[in-house]
């Protein structure tokens, strides 16, 4: 099963493809997409949108995972990340992909066994995991393989499908 992880974003979303069909998960890919800084917001959305869907054509994921919205300080970026939120999932649906999502101490939990756990801890759990020599950079692409590294540990019988 290859599981797209997405870590979103306003301008930077991160990506990560897993192969979680073996005995250990394998990295497959991980990146970022990335807008158009000081763009409009809508025009942004599109390219996100449209760098999503052929991203999703090139990888041909099986399922796809997305970290939740949980907690924002600043209502602007909130907004911006909300609706980058509604932008993904509608090429994940698109794609007719499943869609699942999970909330960052979720995500801290399935990977370090604490849900307040740091992000430096995060990214070498999936360094470690992933069987890789240095941990993913950018820090958007580690964060969206954790969010594929933990669907594939989620109880199959407590799984969510949006």
């Amino acid at each position: 099963m290859k599981i797209l992880g997405i870590d979103p974003g306003s301008g930077t979303i991160g990506f990560g493809l897993v192969d979680g069909s073996g005995r250990t998960p394998k990295m497959i890919d991980g990146g970022v997409i990335t807008t158009t800084k000081g763009a409009d917001d809508a025009v942004r959305l599109l390219e996100l949108y449209e760098s999503l869907k052929e991203l999703i054509a090139e990888l041909n994921p099986d399922v796809a995972a997305v970290e939740k919205l949980f907690f924002v300080q600043n209502i602007t970026t909130g907004m911006q990340v909300s609706q980058a939120r509604g932008v993904i999932l509608l090429a994940l649906i698109e794609h007719a992909l499943p869609i699942y999502e999970y909330a960052p101490n979720e995500i801290k939990m399935a990977m370090t066994g604490y849900g307040h756990a740091k992000k430096a801890q995060i990214q070498e759990m999936v360094r470690v995991q992933l069987g890789l020599k240095k941990k993913p950079t950018p820090d958007d692409a580690a964060d969206a393989l954790a969010v594929a590294l933990t669907h594939l540990a989620a109880p199959k019988a407590d799984l969510k499908r949006i």
